[in-house]
């Protein structure tokens, strides 16, 4: 072969191999560097997608948002804050009875029933489907009618032992309560009406509240679904009841799944209300410790910023 052949052959496998080796070495560089960026758009990205949500300002003491498909919690105030659960102790009544007496139970209002507080037309001796029963006292807040839920549930436990069913009852509510993991709750009495001028029948936070609303939204998707109506007739087994619900604003709320008011001294106005969203999005809401018209002004300001949230983020 000639020389000056060879060197020359010699000379481009040397710059072949120099080349690939700057080639490999760019890549090198240059690969991480692409991640890297990527990496940086995706977090931007993420971060610009997740729209704050909304600056709202609450006459209430505490506030919970709560997504229930993520877990996420949107919006909070003194959420954890332990305050007088009024006749929101109510929702913790039909949740436990449902565990201990089928929805099929005849009910019958007594005398000792409609000496509760309030007077919601309950008669005496009127016969009840429990289910029904549940619905209207849900939605017009009847002490009446969740005292006799709780007398006749607690009954059953009762049989079998020589405390009251009453206390029997509000035990098992108390059972339940931690069996879920509500941290700040406990009950006194069944309807969460006050024991005196300094004692609530019922203490909870607005996280506990709708952490309970989520469960039972899970487990029995129709136990509160008369609660999401205005008005509905609901009858026993003596006459038709026409119930209005105690919340004044649910036909401004869309898609509602569940609702629930409570007022006393102690409490101030409370109120949570679970709604969809989107398609099987479903937001829970509480707010606690407002006054008995502003409860429903804060409750409103949350609805209005969770949609705004959404409406953002879509």
């Amino acid at each position: 072969m000639n020389p000056e052949k060879k060197i020359t052959k010699k000379i481009t496998w040397l710059e072949i191999s120099l080349l690939a080796l700057v080639t490999v070495l760019f890549l090198w560089w240059l690969i991480p560097v692409k991640l890297a960026k990527n990496e940086n758009k995706s977090e931007i990205g993420a971060e610009s997608a997740k729209t704050e949500f909304p600056i709202v300002a609450l006459e209430a003491k505490s506030a919970y948002v709560l997504d229930v498909n993520t877990g996420e919690v949107l919006f909070e105030k003194e959420s954890e804050l332990q305050w007088p659960l009024a006749s929101l102790a109510k929702l913790m009544v039909v949740f436990t009875a449902s565990k201990l007496v089928p929805d099929y139970m005849l009910v019958r209002i007594t005398s000792d029933d409609v000496m509760e507080e309030g007077d919601t037309g309950l008669l005496i001796g009127e016969e009840w489907n429990i289910k029904k029963l549940i619905d209207y006292s849900l939605v017009v807040s009847s002490n009446d009618g969740i005292r006799a839920i709780a007398s006749v549930a607690g009954a059953g436990i009762a049989r079998s032992a020589t405390t009251s069913g009453e206390i029997l009852f509000v035990d098992n509510m108390n059972k339940l309560a931690r069996e879920i993991g509500l941290t700040e709750t406990y009950f006194l009495n069944q309807s969460g009406l006050d024991l005196s001028g300094n004692l609530s029948g019922g203490y909870g936070s607005a996280r506990d509240v709708a952490l309970l609303i989520r469960e039972i939204l899970k487990t029995n998707v129709h136990m509160l679904e008369a609660t999401a109506f205005s008005k509905i007739n609901i009858d026993s087994k003596n006459k038709i009841h026409n119930a209005v619900n105690t919340n004044k604003v649910l036909e401004k709320i869309p898609n509602v799944l569940a609702s629930k008011t409570g007022y006393t001294e102690l409490s101030g106005g409370n109120v949570v209300v679970a709604f969809n969203v989107g398609l099987d999005r479903p937001l829970i809401i509480s707010v606690m410790g407002s006054s008995y018209d502003g409860r429903f002004n804060d409750l409103n300001a949350l609805v209005d910023a969770t949609l705004r949230y959404f409406v953002n983020t879509k």
